[in-house]
């Protein structure tokens, strides 16, 4: 069991786990919605994901310095909440027969922007909950939560939109935020208020998690190799299920079911990467796990009808594996690195970075399989995210088997 000893840990977890299922039946229920219920054109669906991801360019950095200001329970809390009301209104909307992907958009928006500031609130909690020591495996049960999620949910989401329909396939998502709400509010543990300044200024707080990141020597090629890396997975997962539906000629049910066996390489990933970490060093394992990422989204550009689908299976299963390695490995360091005073605002950082190159790659995939074809398009998202690699290689990280906690700017 290790850190599921820890009660409050374990309620954390328990929080997630249910959260993170609901979110991936979203994930893959809302551009089917748009495909098979609401007719969506390429870009139309690809505007989901840049309504979903839009408010990291808005608000990203706004909401880590933000999250230094207060406590981060009762933000979790309260974004769980409204997200499910928010969620909630799809499939009621459906049931009535009023639904509209102008609708779909008018929720992603606002959830979208309750999503930023639960992700920064959660990235600032962990650490006032778990000593140092425990960061990383607290991260790797956190990650698996991820991974059994994104395995579990891409089966059971292609089955329950062919059962029963998409929009009702996305309540499922409300109820689990309604779940992830309850779990925390029941967490014993006081969390410490933070320590505030004593002149507030936003931009200086803001700027000094810039600059921490960016004349961090190994804080910024990570953030950078992010930024290309969901740049191009964005791009790619735009167009991903129109390709899969339109051009492979695949049934909800059976993407559901690939993806679930592909995503299997996420389980077994949360399992071993401090096993992997451990025996060959936390920086050589992040470089091998960010390269490892682009060829298996170039893997995936192989997809074709017939046997060939087998590409997107393979693409897939190395995708899942090397992405929660990386992640697990990139959070770790940047929660080792940072001080708990710039926690929020180095994590906002590093997600604006991130999670900002979102919104333009939906549009950047949208535009260019309009234009080139889908095809086409997962080719450049597969070779962009693998050049996207070369800034690891040019840092520090390339010299080091471990990432020493006293390296400093």
């Amino acid at each position: 069991m290790g850190i599921l000893r820890h009660p409050d840990f374990r309620r954390l977890w328990a929080a997630d786990l249910l959260s993170q299922l609901g979110s991936r039946l979203s994930m893959s229920a809302i551009p089917l919605l748009a495909v098979l219920t609401l007719n969506a054109s390429t870009l139309e669906v690809s505007l989901l994901r840049t309504c979903e991801t839009a408010a990291w360019l808005v608000l990203g950095l706004f909401a880590g310095a933000w999250a230094d200001r207060v406590r981060s329970r009762p933000v979790l809390v309260y974004a769980d909440l409204l997200r499910a009301l928010l969620y909630a209104s799809i499939p009621i909307a459906w049931w009535f027969d009023v639904l509209t992907l102008t609708q779909v958009y008018a929720v992603l928006v606002p959830a979208g922007i309750l999503t930023v500031l639960f992700d920064v609130a959660h990235n600032s909690y962990l650490p006032r909950l778990l000593d140092r020591d425990r960061l990383l495996p607290g991260n790797a049960k956190l990650a698996a939560n991820h991974s059994i999620a994104a395995v579990v949910g891409a089966g059971v989401s292609g089955i329950l939109v062919q059962w029963l329909g998409a929009a009702l396939t996305i309540g499922f998502d409300a109820l689990s935020f309604l779940w992830s709400a309850v779990w925390l509010r029941s967490i014993r543990t006081p969390e410490a208020g933070p320590v505030k300044p004593e002149r507030p200024d936003l931009r200086r707080e803001i700027g000094d998690g810039l600059r921490y990141v960016f004349q961090h020597p190994l804080l910024r090629p990570i953030a950078l190799n992010m930024m290309a890396t969901m740049l191009f997975q964005a791009a790619a997962g735009a167009i991903m299920i129109v390709y899969l539906v339109r051009a492979v000629h695949l049934q909800p049910a059976t993407i559901g079911v690939l993806s679930m066996i592909g995503l299997g390489g996420a389980v077994v990933a949360a399992a071993v990467t401090e096993r992997l970490s451990n025996r060959y060093g936390d920086a050589r394992t992040l470089l091998l796990s960010s390269t490892g990422i682009g060829v298996a989204f170039t893997v995936q550009a192989l997809t074709a009808p017939g046997w060939q689908v087998s590409w997107f299976l393979a693409g897939t299963l190395l995708a899942g594996f090397c992405i929660i390695v990386s992640y697990i490995l990139q959070v770790s360091t940047r929660q080792r690195l940072c001080s708990p005073d710039l926690q929020g605002r180095v994590s906002a950082t590093i997600s604006f970075v991130s999670w900002g190159a979102a919104p333009i790659g939906s549009l950047l995939g949208g535009a260019l399989g309009t234009a080139f074809g889908l095809h086409t398009t997962l080719w450049i998202a597969g070779l962009g995210t693998l050049a996207g690699n070369t800034v690891l290689y040019f840092s520090p990280l390339r010299t080091l088997r471990t990432i020493p906690a006293e390296l400093t700017v």
